[in-house]
């Protein structure tokens, strides 16, 4: 079905970061993806349906201080985390490839994907999503949308999201805005950056020790407990729901005065696609539970 604004071309896109994955799905275009990466899980069926041109290591096994330990020695080195399977890659014949500036950690910067087609004299079209803020993030659902030739689905899911997020400032409007400290590593700690903020906000948070639009950087605990946080919100990025749980207890230990919760990180939080609303509604049911409708059953967990 199209809607005004569509086209009928038909395009084979390429994700290189889980957030486009999930952003090409919801708008319907699944059937036009051909290419994912190893870290794409949502929606589950991706991973046995479509080829993985990107790789990396499993990091499963370690504690999050082996891998902030790893990231940090791959970089001093100059090396990247991930491995773009060029060949494989150019075999896929894109049209759009999606990929990303914003952070190393999370994904192959765009330049070197360029570099690459330009080598394989593969010449698809890159489109880098790189949005600092929660507003900015609905932006790049357009950009896709646009570039895919699905600019009227795009709008139309741009615009349902808006009243999602319009419902909840409804629910919340008025109300004492607790604050709220969301934790985005836990060794070393790092503060919450880029959209997170946004996120508590709109929920009717304050947000403390928080980076609006900015990187996530390392804190101190000290810091973090002079923020006198009523909630904490424990949310390691590459985690979900019983991974951020198992974390959140240490950090409880640290903040006895203030509510603590685990998050499903990836799923709500820390990757800029549709779901981010449903992480605002989440935290909503955190931070308002008289007035906010209950989080789904695997979104949010009290620890403390």
């Amino acid at each position: 079905m199209t809607r005004p604004g569509d086209t009928v071309e038909v395009m084979r896109l390429v994700s290189l970061l889980p957030s486009a994955t999930e952003i090409v799905y919801a708008l319907g275009l699944g059937d036009r993806l051909v290419g994912i990466t190893f870290e794409c899980d949502e929606p589950p069926s991706a991973r046995a349906e479509k080829a993985v041109v990107v790789g990396g290591r499993d990091t499963k096994g370690l504690t999050p201080g082996e891998i902030d330990a790893y990231v940090r020695s791959r970089f001093a080195a100059g090396e990247d985390l991930y491995t773009l399977h060029a060949g494989a890659l150019a075999a896929l014949a894109p049209d759009l490839i999606l990929t990303q500036d914003l952070c190393r950690v999370c994904a192959l910067p765009s330049g070197h994907v360029e570099d690459a087609l330009d080598h394989l004299g593969c010449r698809a079209d890159v489109l880098s999503l790189d949005p600092h803020s929660l507003d900015e993030v609905l932006g790049t659902i357009v950009a896709v949308g646009e570039r895919a030739g699905a600019a009227g689905r795009a709008a139309a899911l741009v615009a349902r999201l808006r009243e999602r997020l319009g419902a909840v400032a409804a629910r919340v409007a008025g109300r004492e805005r607790p604050r709220v400290l969301v934790v985005e590593w836990v060794d070393p700690p790092f503060t919450a950056g880029h959209w997170v903020p946004d996120l508590v906000v709109a929920a009717g948070g304050e947000p403390v020790a928080a980076r609006p639009g900015e990187r996530s950087v390392p804190a101190d605990w000290a810091e973090l407990t002079a923020a006198s946080p009523d909630v904490v919100v424990v949310s390691p990025c590459g985690y979900h729901l019983d991974g951020a749980a198992a974390q959140a207890g240490p950090v409880a230990a640290r903040f006895p005065e203030a509510e603590v919760w685990a998050i499903d990180a990836d799923g709500l939080v820390v990757r800029p696609g549709p779901r981010l609303v449903d992480g605002v509604e989440a935290l909503a049911a955190v931070l308002h539970p008289a007035v906010a409708a209950p989080a789904p059953e695997g979104a949010v967990r009290r620890v403390a």
